[in-house]
C-alpha cells in the first residue's frame, strides 16, 4: 500500500463502485497507447490496458480525474481492454493510469501514460547538431532545439526500439532565438540515433508544436572510405545541375552524403553496376550559392547502423557570386618551349583574399594563392617550373574572399597555354579565344630593310648577269649565222663592238636595200647603288641592261 498512496491520494480511494474491491493487492498492469502517445490533432489513438488472466474488469483514470472508465476484460487469450478515442483534442491530453480488478481483488495501478496532441498552429522547431551530426563511435554530441516563437519549453524525442523523451526548459540567446540545449552520448554504432523535438508553452505542456524535420546522427567507423566525385569539375556556374557520385569497391547497401557546416545528411540505397562495385548518385539539382562548400560521403550497411569512414573531401566551388572579373596574363608568352619557366599573373583591382587557378577539363582542385596588394592590383604569381606539353590548355582564374571561400568572381577571360614537347613541335592549341598577347608577346616587325634586304639585291644583280649573258651569246650566234648568209649574198655586214659608241649605227655599204643591222646600248653593270627590291625580291630591274634589235627589210 504504501507504493500506491500518493496515487490513492490523487485519485481518490481507489476503490471499484461497482465491486467493492480496493485496487492495490495484484501486480499493475501495462498500460499503452496505439499508435503512439505523441497524437496530431484530429486523429484517433488507442489506449490499451493489460493485466493478469484472472482479471474480469479494467478501469482507466485520466489525472484529475474522479471518476474512472471501466470496460470487462476481453474473452480473447491476451486478456485486455481497449479505451478509443476517436478524434483526439485538447480535452484528451494529460496523464492517464488503468488497473484491473479479479475475484483476488485489485491491482497496483500502472505506470502513467501521457497522452500528447500535435498541434498544427504551433510552428515546428529547427533540430541541429553541434558541432555536427557525423562523429566517431564513442563520440559525444549537443543537439540544440530552438525557434523563434516563445516556446516555454522543448521535448526530444529518440525513435528505435525504445520510444524516449526528455524535456528542458528553453532559454533565450542572444541573438532572440528560443533555444534548449540537449547532451547526447556517448553514441555508438549499437543502434540507429533518431531525434524529433517539439516546442510547448508552460501553461499547456501536453499541446505540443508540430515536430522538427528529423536529425538522424551518423556514427562512422573504420571500414574502407568510399570516393567522390562529380563530372562537372569543381568549379560550376549559377544554373549548372549538379550531380555527384559516391562509389566504392566495396558492396556496401547505402551510401550517405555530408556537407560541413549543414544537418542534411542524405541518403540513397546502393547501386551495383559490376560485382565488387557499389555506388549512388547524389543528383542536387541546379547549382546556387547555397551548394558551394565541401561535400564527403559514407558506405553503410543495412544490418549495421555503423558507416564507413568518411571519403576524401570534395569542393563545389559556385563561379559568378561576386561582382568582380579579374584578369590574367602570362610570362614570357602564351606560346613556349618544353623546359621553360612560365608564369600565370591573376589580378584585380578590387579587394580579393584569395585567387584560384582552373585548367579546363581538369579533374584536380583549383590551385589557390593568398592574393599580394601590389598598388593598384591585388594579384597573385602562380609559377610552373620546367612545364611540358601537357600542362598546356587553357587556363582562368577566379577571386574569393575568406568569410565565403566556395563563393567565387566571375571568371577571367580564357588564356591559352601552348608548350611544345621534346621534338619541337608545338602541342595543338585548345580551341577557344586566345587571351591578348602583351607587348612582349608581338611579333617582331623590322622597320630598315635589315639583312634580308641585302640578300635581295645580290639576287637581283645575279639575275641580271645572267640575263646579259644570255643575250650576249645569243647576238654573237645570229651574227655568225647573219655574215654567213650575207657572203653568199653578196652582202656586207657591220656590227657594233661593246666599245663603240652608244647609238653608233653601222651599213653595209652599196646595199642600201636590206640592211641587217644589230644595236647594243647600256652594256655596262652597275655595282653601286642597287634598285630599290620588288615586293617579292624576284623582279629584273625595269630599265634593261642590254637589248638588241633585228631589223630585216
Amino acid at each position: 500500500m504504501r507504493s500506491t498512496l500518493p496515487v490513492l491520494l490523487c485519485l481518490g480511494t481507489g476503490q471499484d463502485p461497482a465491486s467493492g474491491f480496493l485496487a492495490g493487492t495484484l501486480p499493475k498492469p501495462k498500460l499503452w497507447a496505439e499508435p503512439g502517445p505523441v497524437i496530431p490533432r484530429g486523429r484517433s489513438v488507442t489506449i490499451s490496458c493489460q493485466g493478469t488472466q484472472m482479471a474480469q474488469k479494467y478501469c482507466l483514470i485520466k489525472e484529475r480525474s474522479l471518476k474512472p472508465t471501466c470496460k470487462r476484460a476481453s474473452l480473447d487469450p491476451e486478456n485486455k481492454a481497449k479505451f478509443p478515442i476517436p478524434t483526439m483534442s485538447e480535452r484528451h491530453v494529460g496523464k492517464y493510469q488503468c488497473y484491473y480488478l479479479s475475484p483476488a481483488g485489485g491491482s497496483e495501478h500502472s505506470d502513467p501514460l501521457e497522452l500528447v496532441v500535435v498541434t498544427g498552429s504551433y510552428s515546428k522547431p529547427r533540430l541541429s547538431a553541434l558541432p555536427s551530426p557525423v562523429l566517431t563511435s564513442g563520440g559525444n554530441v549537443t543537439l540544440q532545439c530552438g525557434s523563434e516563437q516563445g516556446y516555454g519549453r522543448f521535448v526530444l524525442t529518440k525513435e528505435g526500439g525504445h520510444h524516449l523523451t526528455w524535456t528542458l526548459d528553453s532559454q533565450r540567446h542572444p541573438t532572440g532565438q528560443f533555444q534548449a540545449l540537449f547532451p547526447v552520448g556517448p553514441v555508438t554504432s549499437s543502434h540507429r540515433w533518431t531525434f524529433t523535438c517539439y516546442g510547448s508553452y508552460r501553461s499547456q505542456p501536453q499541446v505540443w508544436s508540430r515536430p522538427s524535420d528529423p536529425m538522424d546522427l551518423l556514427v562512422s567507423g573504420m571500414s574502407r572510405k568510399p570516393s567522390l566525385l562529380t563530372q562537372q569539375g569543381p568549379v560550376l556556374a549559377p544554373g549548372e545541375n549538379l550531380a555527384l557520385q559516391c562509389h566504392s569497391d566495396v558492396t556496401y547497401d547505402r551510401f550517405a552524403l555530408s556537407k560541413e557546416g549543414t544537418q542534411d545528411l542524405p541518403q540513397r540505397p546502393a547501386q551495383q553496376p559490376q560485382a565488387g562495385l557499389s555506388q549512388a548518385n547524389f543528383l542536387l539539382g541546379p547549382v546556387s550559392s547555397s551548394h558551394g562548400g565541401q561535400y564527403r560521403c559514407y558506405g553503410g550497411h543495412s544490418l549495421s547502423s555503423e558507416w564507413s569512414a568518411p571519403s576524401d573531401p570534395l569542393d563545389i566551388l559556385v563561379s559568378g557570386q561576386l561582382p568582380v572579373t579579374p584578369s590574367l596574363s602570362v610570362q614570357p608568352g602564351p606560346t613556349v618551349s618544353s623546359g621553360e619557366n612560365v608564369t600565370l599573373l591573376c589580378q584585380s583591382q578590387i579587394k580579393m583574399d584569395t585567387f584560384l587557378l582552373c585548367k579546363e577539363g581538369a579533374a584536380d582542385p583549383p590551385l589557390r594563392l593568398r592574393a599580394e596588394y601590389r598598388a593598384p592590383w591585388y594579384q597573385a604569381e602562380f609559377s610552373m617550373r620546367a612545364v611540358t606539353p601537357a600542362l598546356g590548355g587553357t587556363y582562368r582564374c577566379y577571386g574569393s574572399h575568406s568569410s565565403s571561400p566556395y563563393l567565387l568572381s566571375r571568371p577571367s577571360a580564357p588564356l591559352d597555354l601552348v608548350v611544345s614537347g621534346p621534338s619541337g613541335g608545338p602541342s595543338p592549341p585548345p580551341s577557344g579565344p586566345r587571351s591578348p598577347a602583351g607587348p612582349e608577346d608581338q611579333p617582331l616587325t623590322p622597320t630598315d630593310p635589315g639583312p634580308q634586304s641585302g640578300l635581295g639585291r645580290s639576287l637581283k644583280i645575279l639575275v641580271g648577269v645572267s640575263v646579259l649573258l644570255l643575250l650576249l651569246s645569243l647576238f654573237l650566234l645570229l651574227g655568225h649565222q647573219c655574215r654567213g648568209q650575207c657572203r653568199k649574198a653578196g652582202l656586207s655586214t657591220a656590227v657594233t663592238s661593246p666599245e663603240d659608241t652608244q647609238g653608233h649605227q653601222v651599213a653595209a655599204s652599196g646595199a642600201p636595200q636590206g640592211v641587217t643591222y644589230a644595236q647594243m646600248k647600256d652594256l655596262k653593270l652597275r655595282q653601286g647603288t642597287a634598285t630599290p627590291p620588288s615586293s617579292n625580291g624576284l623582279e629584273p630591274p625595269t630599265e634593261p641592261s642590254v637589248y638588241t634589235t633585228l631589223a630585216i627589210h
